[in-house]
């Protein structure tokens, strides 16, 4: 008995092993295309997935959500959205960037699908590894100003384009990125490149 729990041992090591090698040499041989344009086959794509998905969940579940639904907190994570997220997230009415149509995985259309608020500020301040999301956090933007664009993403699906450009014109310009003060003719950032909007970004509405 002693013998065959030994041999049975000896055998699942050695199993081990060879599929480590074997990953090892898979890995360092390069074969794998990491070109964005070679999509991952399905298992592999389900499986980052996963990882990416329960890994948000696990580092989210016990934060604490303040109340979002204050109109100024709401107004200040809409010039906060137009600086820094529609380039990739997109507004109501606005077509594909030209980043966005290269990028794999798609980034959601926030101006259509509505995220968990625990989930959208942990990936706010956090970001998520080798993907275009970056950590807001890192770039100097507080848990307040964080939560502030979470308030906005609450209203923005169902926003109608004259909607959102109304409440981003009144949004007070992004303090802590060149990229998000108005520009000098009180254009937001991202505003310019929805249909029908361009150089009126800033204009009050009709």
């Amino acid at each position: 008995m002693k013998w065959h729990i030994k041999h049975h041992g000896l055998t699942v090591a050695a199993v081990l092993a060879i599929l480590a090698a074997g990953t090892g040499v898979f890995i360092y041989s390069g074969i794998y295309n990491m070109g964005a344009d070679d999509h991952h086959s399905q298992p592999v794509f389900a499986a980052l997935q996963t990882l990416r998905d329960r890994s948000i969940h696990l580092r989210s579940e016990d934060i604490k959500v303040p109340a979002l639904d204050d109109p100024q907190l709401i107004l200040k994570g809409a010039g906060q959205y137009a600086a820094m997220c529609t380039g990739c997230h997109l507004a109501p009415g606005m077509g594909d960037s030209e980043l966005r149509v290269g990028m794999y995985p798609q980034p959601p259309d926030l101006s259509k699908v509505r995220v968990d608020p625990k989930r959208a500020f942990w990936v706010i301040k956090h970001g998520i590894k080798m993907s275009a999301m970056p950590a807001w956090g890192m770039a100097g933007h507080d848990d307040p100003t964080i939560w502030s664009m979470v308030a906005f993403l609450e209203k923005l699906p169902g926003m109608t384009p004259a909607e959102y450009k109304a409440i981003v014109a009144k949004a007070p310009p992004d303090d802590d990125m060149d990229m998000g003060h108005d520009h000098a003719d009180g254009s937001h950032p991202g505003m310019d490149d929805m249909p029908g909007m361009a150089g009126t970004a800033g204009s009050p509405p009709a």
